[in-house]
């Protein structure tokens, strides 16, 4: 099985997006640079922070989100974002009504269940759980194996935490730390017990 990563842009502080569910500045380093990180060629970071993300991004096989986030996004139109081949939705609910059956995402209800399908679907790539709520009840059940974080230069004071409401200690190992243009690229793997 591949390994579970939660993954975000982050504050200083440890938010993911702002009280308003805004992520603020926290993307700008994706937009800063000269080396285009995908197709399209609207992500464009440093050099330094290509090296690092590129790769990251090419072993992600799934991604786990919360239906908050997969509501916010209109579900990406039904495409996967970052070339992914398939989004896990944590959800009680159903898919929306006229989705359509064909598109690679699978309504899970909880967070175990969604790692389980997620590891189903990814193999030996790399399993991607959004940081903020699912993240960081993935983690509290003991199911992510690393920690990624971009930490951005802004401080927001309050908003939606990048480890939801996780409210036990958890140890992680040293970091990896890579410096890029205006963002922090931390890497910890999680110790498990």
């Amino acid at each position: 099985m591949g390994t579970v990563v939660m993954y975000s842009s982050v504050s200083v502080d440890g938010f993911v997006a702002d009280d308003n569910d805004q992520p603020g500045p926290l993307f700008d380093w994706l937009t800063n640079g000269t080396v285009a990180l995908d197709e399209s060629g609207a992500v464009k970071v440093s050099q330094t922070s290509y090296d690092y993300t590129r790769p990251y991004w090419d072993q992600i096989g799934v991604t786990v989100v919360g239906r908050h986030v997969f509501d916010m996004t209109d579900g990406w139109d039904g495409k996967p974002p970052g070339g992914i081949d398939h989004v896990v939705v944590v959800t009680h609910r159903p898919a929306p009504d006229g989705w359509d059956p064909a598109a690679p995402f699978h309504f899970v209800d909880g967070v175990e269940a969604a790692i389980t399908k997620a590891q189903e679907l990814a193999g030996d790539r790399l399993v991607e759980v959004a940081a903020g709520d699912v993240g960081g009840q993935a983690l509290a059940a003991g199911l992510i194996d690393e920690v990624r974080m971009d930490v951005v230069p802004v401080v927001f004071g309050s908003g939606k935490r990048y480890f939801g409401s996780v409210n036990a200690q958890h140890l992680l190992d040293d970091p990896d730390v890579i410096a890029g243009d205006r963002v922090l690229h931390l890497r910890y793997r999680v110790r498990k017990p």
